[in-house]
């Protein structure tokens, strides 16, 4: 054979081979673009069609549910909602509103609300009466509070003398408070009933209590003007209700004119401060008492004993 037909040959040969490759090579690769890029599209198409499809299964629902409440349930809820807010205003109905009465007042007589409690305390304002008002006093009003605070009691007091000087700029008393005053009597037999068996709290409770005509046994009696740390101040004296409050709990009372309720307060506030040295103190002077229970058989065998000394010779 001829070379250079052989060689003429061969290099047609390796033309078409190459043409051949690079046509199968291209038909490849678009191939597996477009089979990628089928493939892509599938997912994308499937992810976007799930996520439109899920959306639009949910959104549906969605307002059917608020839909189903709002025509079945709604009517249903907001019914709900008005027995309770009924519920509640009938319980409140039936605890309040308080009648007036119940709110503390000045001249109110016994508070409906307070409690009493073991503890309470007490002051009065003072009038002066007949030729000599500097010196003699009528009760004019009488303020009680418990052991919070709280008014427990709170009367004007008819005096039954002549007032020759109300002593409005110090007692706060003055004459359009007596048309509602209560009598002497009455006043004394509600502050009795209050201090029977509570330990009454006050500042010099005496003059109080000569005023009201009453007594209080004196063990159950704690005076904050008779207590030696508040006496201190008043170098062993009796100091005046004023100075203590500014002195031990930074009250500005008795500016001016006088409120019994709030010196009954203050009172009470000076006794709990220093609660533990009054009991103390009071101790000192009134001791618990100690009552021994003795047996029948024990007096019946001191007898036989007391027989069997007592033998005749």
């Amino acid at each position: 054979m001829d070379v250079k037909t052989l060689s003429s040959n061969w290099k047609k040969l390796q033309e078409t081979l190459k043409k051949d490759t690079v046509s199968s090579s291209t038909k490849r690769k678009t191939s597996d673009r477009e089979g990628q890029n089928g493939l892509v599209k599938k997912r994308k198409t499937e992810t976007v069609e799930g996520k439109t499809k899920f959306e639009q299964s949910r959104a549906p629902k969605k307002g059917k549910r608020m839909t189903d409440s709002a025509a079945h349930g709604g009517k249903d809820g907001a019914q709900e909602g008005v027995v309770k807010t009924v519920s509640r205003k009938s319980s409140i109905a039936s605890i309040a509103p308080r009648p007036e009465g119940k709110i503390a007042k000045v001249n109110e007589g016994r508070s409906m609300i307070a409690e009493l409690g073991k503890y309470v305390a007490m002051d009065c304002e003072m009038v002066g009466v007949g030729p000599n008002p500097d010196h003699d006093s009528a009760l004019a009003r009488v303020s009680i509070v418990n052991f919070n605070g709280e008014q427990v009691y709170d009367s004007y007091v008819r005096p039954k003398e002549m007032v020759t000087d109300w002593r409005t700029h110090v007692s706060g008393i003055a004459p359009r408070h007596m048309a509602e005053a209560r009598s002497l009597e009455q006043v004394q037999k509600d502050v009795a009933e209050i201090m029977d068996g509570r330990i009454l709290v006050g500042h010099a409770l005496r003059n109080d209590l000569d005023a009201l005509l009453l007594s209080h046994p004196k063990r159950d009696i704690r005076d904050t003007s008779k207590h030696p740390p508040y006496r201190k101040i008043a170098a062993g004296g009796s100091p005046r209700l004023k100075m203590l409050a500014a002195e031990f709990l930074g009250l500005d009372i008795q500016g001016g004119a006088h409120s019994s309720v709030e010196d009954a307060r203050a009172t009470m506030l000076l006794y709990r401060r220093d609660k533990d040295e009054f009991e103390k103190e009071h101790m000192k002077k009134w001791p618990v008492r100690v009552v021994v229970e003795r047996e029948k058989g024990d007096d019946q065998k001191k007898k036989k004993k007391k027989k069997k000394k007592t033998r005749k010779r």
